[in-house]
Order: C-alpha cells, then structure tokens, then sequence
C-alpha cells in the first residue's frame, strides 16, 4: 500500500483491515475494523475528509474523493464495487453500489440501498432508505423492506473474509 501525507494530515488504518499493495490512500482518510481497499484502488482525501465505516470494502480499481464541504462517508458494512467513482457523498449502513457506479457530490445514499451497476447518480441526489436505483441519470425503480439487510450484509461478509485471508496468506513476490 501507498500512504501518503496531506496538508500535514496522513491515512488511519486499523489494524484489522486489509490495504492492497498497490492502493493509495492520500491524506484525511480514516479506514474502519476489518475494512478493506483493494487492488488500484485510490481514496484521496487531499482537500477534504474521506472516512470508511468498519466491514465496508472498496473493490479493485474504485475512486474516492472530496471536494470542500464535501466529504466522502461510507458508513459500515458497504460494498463498493469494482471500478466505481464515489466522489463527495453519503453512503449509510448496509448499502451495496454496483460496478462502474458514478456517485457525484453531495449524493445521499439512504440505508440498505442497492445502486446498480453503472448508474450516474448526478449532484445532490437524496436516495432513500431501501431503494433500488439503476440507469443514467439513476432513478429509484424498486423499494425493499429491512429484509434486503441479509443480503447486503453477506456481500460485506464475504469481503471481510477475504480479506483477512489476504493479510494472512498473501505477499508481493
């Protein structure tokens, strides 16, 4: 993993979390227990506080960032998926955000939603609790009830697991 100081300010990781080699992470970010940053990923958290919730995971090759007023916060038990951009917004408890997903500033994601792999979620969307939200721009095209929770939270187990394995088992060769 790359750490690099900001503006006086350097990356928190917790001990329980898996960093991959090839990650960055850049000034005020903050990484909760048994949350993990995968491969290419980069959290730059230059010009405003970038903070990850604990069980939450980044997938591989996923950019995080902030603008002034803007921070970017996931809360626990999120999956990110692979190549996606969540960029100066609000992520709650138990969501899941498809691959190649864009998240512009602002963005509210209410808890247990599930965004679609691909969607554009364009500055200042409020998505409530429970939601499905797919297309470009994205609109909410489903609701659940907390029995979705399940699920989503499998997902970041899933990642959890993995990653420890890969804090054991894995080196750069």
């Amino acid at each position: 993993m790359t750490l690099y100081t900001f503006d006086n300010s350097i990356p928190e990781i917790k001990e329980t979390s898996f960093i991959a080699p090839n990650a960055s992470l850049i000034g005020r970010v903050k990484i909760g227990e048994n949350s993990s940053v995968w491969f290419n990923t980069v959290l730059r958290g230059d010009m405003e506080n970038i903070s990850i919730g604990d069980e939450s995971n980044i997938q591989d090759l996923s950019m995080g960032h902030a603008d002034p007023g803007f921070p970017l916060i996931v809360g626990n038990r999120v999956t990110i998926g692979h190549h996606c951009v969540v960029h100066g917004c609000r992520i709650e408890d138990d969501c899941l955000i498809g691959m190649g997903a864009i998240l512009m500033n602002g963005v509210k994601i209410g808890r247990g939603s599930i965004i679609g792999a691909g969607a554009v979620l364009l500055e200042g969307m409020e998505i409530p609790e429970f939601s499905m939200v797919v297309g470009s721009p994205a609109k909410v095209r489903k609701t659940y009830d907390e029995s979705i929770l399940e699920n989503i939270r499998e997902s970041a187990q899933i990642y959890v697991k993995r990653s420890i394995s890969y804090r054991e088992q894995s080196t750069v060769v």
